[in-house]
């Protein structure tokens, strides 16, 4: 019975379009629900009192700790892969996992279960390392996705330029617009740049992450996949990418990202 179980999965697994990306997201997921931040586990404890401090103790163990990064302890040096997968709240965990299910299936099948899994793996822990050493001496805890998610984006703009993406702008009362993903990206990375301008020291998005991650997609799309662009495709764009392709819905991006406890 285990065997054809297995079998089963397994069948599962090949007819998905996105097995990595699903993954990722649920495994998100199941990370956040029985963690502190949740408030769904019991182990934890509760109150307005000692929930926050256990959840500040969580997220320094697991997150990204620049202080403790570059001091060289060996359980520090793996928190930039540990970090990808803890959330601070609901909204940073949603808005993450929207954004990976959107851009994410797509950018998946262009470059494959493998190639997408250390892309993601290796461009999101490069990203909170460049965040920790523009910020080698905040005791403070980075945690989340974003910057791997940021990745992702950057590798889509440029494999999928033409991909109309479908945005609810909040200074539009949310009116669902449809935009070129070469118009909607970049004018999220531009609000990251900016953010990150203004940013003060202290707990909050961290931005140069989502810059860091946006600007390795987007190199590593371009290394990988510049040779393959079609004549007729135009700059950055793929192979057989001529056609506008349609993303599914997605509030505009926003600085949502990394959370520092």
């Amino acid at each position: 019975m285990l065997s054809n179980w297995n079998r089963t999965a397994a069948a599962a697994v090949r007819k998905t379009p996105a097995p990595v990306t699903y993954g990722l997201i649920a495994l998100c997921c199941l990370i956040f629900l029985i963690g502190p931040a949740s408030g769904f586990n019991p182990l934890y404890g509760s109150g307005d009192d000692a929930l926050p401090a256990v959840q500040r103790a969580y997220f320094r163990r697991w997150g990204v700790v620049p202080a403790q990064l570059f001091e060289g302890a060996p359980r520090a040096v793996l928190t930039p892969v540990t970090a990808l997968f803890v959330h601070g709240s609901w909204v940073h965990l949603l808005g993450n996992m929207l954004f990976l299910h959107v851009f994410g299936a797509m950018t998946e099948e262009r470059m494959g279960r493998l190639e997408f899994t250390l892309f993601y793996t290796g461009c999101g822990y490069l990203a909170l390392l460049g965040y920790a050493a523009a910020n080698a001496d905040s005791p403070q805890s980075l945690v989340g996705a974003s910057g791997a998610i940021s990745a992702v984006l950057g590798a889509f703009v440029y494999l999928f330029p033409r991909a109309r993406v479908t945005s609810l702008l909040p200074f539009l009362f949310f009116l669902p617009l449809r935009f070129p993903a070469w118009v909607v990206l970049p004018f999220w990375a531009a609000l990251q740049w900016v953010a990150a301008g203004r940013a003060a020291q202290g707990p909050g998005v961290a931005y140069l992450a989502h810059l860091v991650g946006f600007g390795l997609g987007l190199l590593y799309a371009w290394a990988r996949f510049g040779r393959e662009r079609g004549p007729e495709g135009g700059p950055g764009t793929a192979a057989g990418d001529g056609r506008a392709t349609r993303v599914k819905p997605a509030p505009a991006p926003a600085p949502e990202g990394e959370n520092q406890p």
